[in-house]
């Protein structure tokens, strides 16, 4: 709605227009006219008036089919229509009606007819065109909603991939190392084959061999339990890559995937760290008669490193001398 409300006029008697432009100003609209229905559907287009009070006959392009051609405009449907006749016109306000139009006023006017059809109209001008705000509105909004549930949708997708892959690094790198690699951002070009020097330490259980042999499955498993528990701890303090574990034997890499400068001395802290921690255990062990030593090796060199494997199973090998 316009401010103040806007209303054409559309008569090709100018009397008629001089009457309906005086009255209708005084109740404070804006008053546009046009002299025939040529001139009245052009400045509907241009002005976008809230009401229209359309004269049925009229040369050129009488009222009625002027109605019908904005009923037919999606964008200009919406304006209300008045119609103007003589009160003999009464085949015409029904055949207007039909085509479209809103209501009627006869010729001559009488002013509070005038005024009360006018508010009327304007009132169901100001409804429709809320209803059309708000319409747009919630349009918006769904759009917007629809947007962020693509963009959720996205998001989530990303997340699970980069769940996938985390579940992939973990499966042969401690946990803060697989974050590292994560974090990096290039962590499948980290893990491709490549050569670097590196420090490997190997560990493993003295007398496991005899003794799986001879004790029962569920002491076995029992011990391998403790064992890895207890050097994993370790490990994952130390910030090792654990290279593999088979049975008792364990190898274990420093400087790769990530660099560091202390490697060597890294590993050998973790040794010592490690010999310490299984003592505990060996005690346990002797007291049971499980007759279990525990070596640790610490070798230095370059090695060919990098992600062996599948797509379902993938372990990170160190080949060197």
């Amino acid at each position: 709605m316009h401010d103040p409300p806007r209303i054409l006029a559309v008569d090709d008697t100018p009397e008629n227009l001089e009457i309906l432009r005086m009255r209708l100003e005084a109740n404070g609209y804006e008053v546009v006219t046009a002299a025939d229905g040529e001139e009245g559907l052009a400045m509907v287009r241009s002005l976008k008036p809230d009401l229209i009070l359309l004269d049925i006959m009229m040369p050129k392009l009488d009222g009625i089919s002027v109605v019908r051609t904005l009923k037919a405009d999606v964008s200009l449907r919406s304006i209300p229509v008045i119609l103007v006749t003589a009160k003999a016109d009464t085949r015409d306000v029904v055949e207007g009606l039909d085509a479209g139009g809103d209501d009627y006023l006869t010729k001559p006017f009488e002013h509070r007819a005038l005024v009360a059809r006018v508010r009327s109209m304007l009132r169901q001008k100001a409804l429709y065109d809320t209803v059309e705000s708000q319409t747009r509105l919630l349009e918006d909004q769904a759009a917007q909603l629809a947007a962020w549930n693509r963009s959720l949708e996205q998001t989530v997708a990303e997340q699970v991939t980069e769940i996938e892959r985390m579940g992939r690094l973990r499966r042969f790198l401690p946990a803060q190392v697989a974050d590292l690699v994560v974090a990096a951002g290039n962590g499948d070009a980290l893990l491709q084959s490549h050569r670097r020097e590196v420090t490997v330490v190997f560990c493993d259980l003295r007398g496991f061999t005899a003794f799986a042999e001879t004790a029962e499955p569920e002491e076995v498993m029992t011990v391998l339990g403790e064992y890895h528990s207890c050097l994993g701890e370790q490990i994952v303090r130390h910030e090792g890559t654990l290279e593999r574990f088979v049975g008792d034997g364990i190898v274990v890499v420093f400087n790769d995937p990530l660099p560091c400068a202390d490697h060597t001395e890294r590993a050998v802290s973790m040794a010592a760290a490690m010999r310490d921690a299984i003592d505990e255990h060996s005690e346990r062990w002797r007291k049971r008669d499980y007759l279990l030593g525990f070596g640790i090796g610490i070798a230095r060199g370059h090695a060919t490193i990098g992600r062996i494997g599948f797509d379902q199973r993938a372990d990170y090998a160190v080949i060197g001398t």
